[in-house]
């Protein structure tokens, strides 16, 4: 038997088991492809299991956006969840996916994936079982294993004697009872803890370094981002029209002493938030520069203001980390690996990407656009050898290319991968339905 044939009698490992695992074992075991999930934790859920120990779950965390634009199309959530679940229901929705789907049945729980590296034309995946050493051979990987997990940490000059933490670190507003304390990021997660220490401390301070677009999480009683996109606008008219009607429900930012956007709607991600502003409004949460230096009881910033805190929590967002594999093997690139599609490897034709795509609502069902594509792409290479080189010659020419609608996304860490949902969900299911045809 040859290597290839030897190869194809290999399962496929997929690495976690949040929204992207999950999708991603669904659509293979649909197409017959083996696959076997590894997971870390003893549960599916990823990020919204608040006992897993790779999530940076809170306990006030509900989402961002709208169940209705991110649940799954086949699999909606019950009419009784709320507009904005809070994590245990998500924890229990991905619980109930997986029993719909006879997921449960593929994955190994409690395995934490410590190398994946090429043999041959397979795979190999070492990984730890309860303390126990093993090994995977593999068709190919899938890794699945999610964006927000490894906290980006502020670099500050000084030193600090009371408690220094990250929001990855954060759990519950109980920390904060009677507490100075200075937020570092004016993000989603670091309004959502201001909101949440107000309740608690003493005092609230925020460093916001920059400017952001506020939106709150209903207009009119319904869920923001259900409202409007029914007509497609010319993407410099829809920023400008956005930001303007931004600007009408919430204010400049200036009116709250916080700094201006000097960047259009959407370049990057808006703070969600319907508290954040009020309370800001109402003297709970003072707003201040940067953090020039720490000092042993507190901080001084740049505009030569100190204040003394008992914590500084960084709210100061995650970077990609995928420490069981080389980088040179995800083609990494300045902020992020540079795949086709941010999913496929221009070296690698038998390892995967999933979930490493952000945009303005594409949901858990961008992600199972994604799993769909990449089950297609095995079978075609399983089966149509000669369709998937002609795929993986597109994978090589246009690896560099960002579908970005026109947009100029900030040049940050967190939106390297970053895209404009209508373009690449079209780009994806365009190559899918490509994929399904050739097989017809």
């Amino acid at each position: 038997m040859g290597s290839d044939a030897m190869s194809q009698q290999l399962p496929y490992v997929v690495i976690g088991a949040g929204p992207s695992g999950l999708c991603a074992v669904r659509r293979l075991t649909e197409r017959g492809i083996a696959v076997i999930g590894l997971e870390a934790h003893s549960d599916v859920g990823g990020l919204w299991d608040i006992d897993s120990a790779t999530s940076t779950m809170y306990q006030s965390a509900h989402l961002i956006s709208s169940k209705r634009m991110t649940e799954f199309s086949d699999f909606p959530m019950a009419d009784e969840v709320a507009d904005y679940p809070r994590h245990d229901q998500l924890k229990r929705y991905f619980q109930d996916f997986a029993r719909h789907f006879g997921l449960y049945d593929h994955y190994q729980f409690n395995s934490w994936v410590e190398r994946v590296e090429p043999q041959g034309d397979a795979w190999l995946v070492h990984y730890q079982q309860q303390g126990e050493a093993k090994q995977l051979q593999a068709a190919g990987v899938i890794i699945a294993n999610g964006t927000l997990h490894q906290p980006k940490r502020a670099n500050f000059n000084g030193q600090f004697n009371g408690t220094l933490m990250h929001s990855s670190s954060y759990r519950s507003a109980d920390i904060f009872a009677d507490k100075r304390v200075l937020i570092v990021g004016c993000g989603n997660s670091g309004c959502d803890i201001a909101v949440d220490a107000v309740h608690r401390a003493r005092s609230v301070d925020m460093v916001v370094r920059r400017g952001y677009y506020f939106l709150p999480k209903f207009i009119a009683g319904r869920p923001t981002d259900t409202l409007g996109g029914k007509i497609k606008l010319p993407t410099r008219l829809k920023q400008w029209l956005d930001g303007t009607l931004v600007r009408l429900i919430s204010g400049p930012p200036s009116r709250y002493g916080l700094p201006e956007p000097d960047y259009r709607m959407y370049e990057s991600h808006p703070v969600v938030n319907s508290m954040f502003l009020h309370h800001i409004g109402h003297g709970d949460i003072k707003v201040r520069p940067a953090v020039d230096t720490l000092l042993p009881t507190g901080a001084q910033f740049v505009d030569g203001s100190h204040a003394e805190y008992d914590i500084i929590l960084e709210a100061t967002g995650y970077q990609l980390h995928y420490p069981f594999i080389d980088q040179q093997l995800l083609n990494w690139k300045g902020f992020a690996p540079q795949l086709y599609l941010n999913i496929f490897n221009p070296a690698q034709p038998h390892l995967f990407m999933l979930g490493m795509v952000e945009a303005a609502g594409l949901g858990w069902q961008g992600r199972d656009d994604q799993a769909q594509l990449v089950a297609e792409v095995i079978a075609a290479q399983q089966q149509r050898p000669q369709q998937a080189e002609a795929f993986f010659a597109r994978v090589r020419q246009q690896s560099q290319q960002r579908i970005d609608g026109g947009i100029r996304y900030l040049e940050l860490e967190r939106m390297a991968f970053y895209v404009h949902k209508a373009e690449y969900l079209k780009a994806v299911q365009q190559q899918t339905r490509a994929l399904q045809q050739g097989a017809g």
